[in-house]
C-alpha cells in the first residue's frame, strides 16, 4: 500500500513539474498576456498529457543536489576537453590516436541511455557511434591512450545520481 502511495506522489510531482516546464516554456515564447495565459495554460495541459502518454513517468525523480553537482562538474569539464582536443589537433608533437573504445552502460537501451549518449557526445573527444553485438556503446574517441572508460563510467554514475537512480551523495 506505502509503495503504491509513493509512486501514485511521484507520478503526480513529475506531472506537475512537466504542466510547470511547458507553461513556463510557453512564458517564454508568448510572454503574459491576458489571452495567452490562458491558452498556455490549455497548452501546457494538453502537452503533459500527451508527453505523459507517449513517456511515462519515471518510478524515481531528479535530485536537485546531485543534478547541479553534475552540471558544475560537467561546464569546467567541457571546456578543459574543448582546449585539449584543440591542443592535439593544432600541436604536431601531440599525435592523435584515434579509435574506438566499446563501453557497458549500466542503463538499458532506451530512453535513459540515449539521454546519456546525448550527454557524452558534448564533452569534446568522445562520440557515442551506436552498438556493438553485445550490447556495448561504441564510442569514438581521440585518444585511445586516455582512461575513457574510467571517465565514462564515473560520468554515468553522476548522471545516474541525479536523475534519482541511486541513493547517496545528493
Amino acid at each position: 500500500m506505502n509503495s503504491l502511495v509513493d509512486t501514485a506522489r511521484i507520478t503526480l510531482r513529475n506531472s506537475f513539474a512537466r504542466a510547470a516546464s511547458f507553461f513556463a516554456i510557453w512564458l517564454i515564447l508568448f510572454g503574459f498576456e491576458p489571452p495567452a495565459l490562458l491558452v498556455g495554460a490549455l497548452a501546457a495541459i494538453a502537452t503533459t498529457w500527451a508527453s505523459l502518454a507517449l513517456l511515462p513517468s519515471a518510478q524515481r525523480s531528479p535530485r536537485p543536489v546531485a543534478l547541479g553537482r553534475m552540471l558544475l562538474r560537467f561546464f569546467p569539464q567541457s571546456v578543459t576537453a574543448g582546449i585539449d582536443v584543440a591542443r592535439r589537433a593544432l600541436d604536431p608533437r601531440m599525435p592523435l590516436r584515434p579509435g574506438f573504445v566499446v563501453y557497458h552502460s549500466r542503463l538499458p537501451p532506451g530512453p535513459m541511455q540515449s539521454a546519456f549518449c546525448s550527454m557524452v557526445s558534448l564533452l569534446p573527444g568522445t562520440l557515442p557511434s551506436g552498438s556493438d553485438g553485445s550490447g556495448g556503446l561504441v564510442i569514438h574517441c581521440l585518444d585511445i591512450g586516455q582512461p575513457v572508460v574510467e571517465q565514462l563510467a564515473a560520468e554515468e554514475a553522476l548522471f545516474v545520481r541525479a536523475l534519482g537512480g541511486e541513493r547517496g551523495g545528493g
